[in-house]
């Protein structure tokens, strides 16, 4: 088994639902054991608990902000006027990927994740504005079908930019992988980086340590700041559970490059 698939392996385990499920079941079976019941009862309960805690919508958005407040957003920009001057210097602007669906039928994006889509529409508003700049857009495909990539090339096509504009990376199989793939286009140009809000503390210390002088353009955001807090804070949803997830996936993904001084 590769590194990376060893690493998709070990870290899927450790995400809060397949984390919580295994110890349910490990703790459900116990029950049936005279000698391990009471091991098994505290299994549960943990579960229970961890479930409860990574579902509630103030304690995912608890974990999540910190990531997605690192880095500020690109502020609305106005059509000929003046542009934040590290976003003018861009001459390039790199688009991470984020998954798709192979569809028959639909539109490219329709295929794409909701994630992959918000990406895609702030590279493509950035485009806009630096009428000069390269979009470079990434991610591998499996056989037989389009590339990732492909997808959000034909996507960007679609909302209006030029297809000569657009650089494929249909090679990086990682943000570690497209960090370097981006090196070898951009050199030392400066670059517009854009990827989801929870990624870009690990994705800019990537590209940063290939050598690539990036702007943190973050997008896909998944909570927005506290303000007056109500009783609605303290519910529960999937949707929270899916922000803990992401917040609990970066965190882990943030410190396996840590550990390989690769940020």
């Amino acid at each position: 088994m590769s590194l990376f698939w060893l690493k998709k392996f070990v870290s899927f385990w450790m995400m809060p639902l397949p984390f919580c499920l295994t110890l349910l079941v490990i703790g459900t079976c116990y029950l049936f054991s005279p000698r391990l019941s009471r091991l098994g009862r505290k299994l549960v309960a943990m579960a229970v608990l961890l479930l409860l805690l990574f579902s509630n919508k103030f304690i995912s958005g608890s974990l999540v902000q910190p990531l997605e407040r690192l880095y500020p957003p690109m502020p609305e920009l106005a059509m000929g006027g003046p542009l934040p001057p590290g976003l003018a210097a861009c001459r390039y602007i790199a688009v991470l990927g984020g998954g798709h669906g192979n569809v028959p039928g639909f539109s490219a994006t329709n295929k794409l994740s909701g994630s992959a889509r918000a990406r895609l529409v702030e590279g493509v508003r950035l485009a806009r504005f630096l009428p000069q700049a390269r979009l470079i857009v990434s991610g591998p495909g499996s056989p037989g079908n389009p590339s990732h990539g492909a997808v959000l090339a034909q996507a960007a096509v679609s909302l209006g930019i030029d297809r000569n504009r657009i650089i494929i990376v249909d090679t990086a199989h990682d943000t570690e992988d497209e960090s370097q793939a981006v090196k070898a286009i951009v050199g030392a140009a400066p670059t517009a980086l854009v990827t989801s809000a929870w990624h870009m503390r690990r994705a800019a210390g990537l590209f940063r340590h290939a050598g690539v002088a990036v702007l943190p353009c973050p997008a896909d955001y998944l909570s927005q700041p506290f303000g007056h807090f109500g009783r609605g804070d303290l519910g529960w949803d999937t949707e929270s559970l899916n922000r803990s997830t992401s917040a609990v996936s970066e965190n882990i993904g943030y410190l396996w490059v840590w550990l390989r001084r690769k940020v």
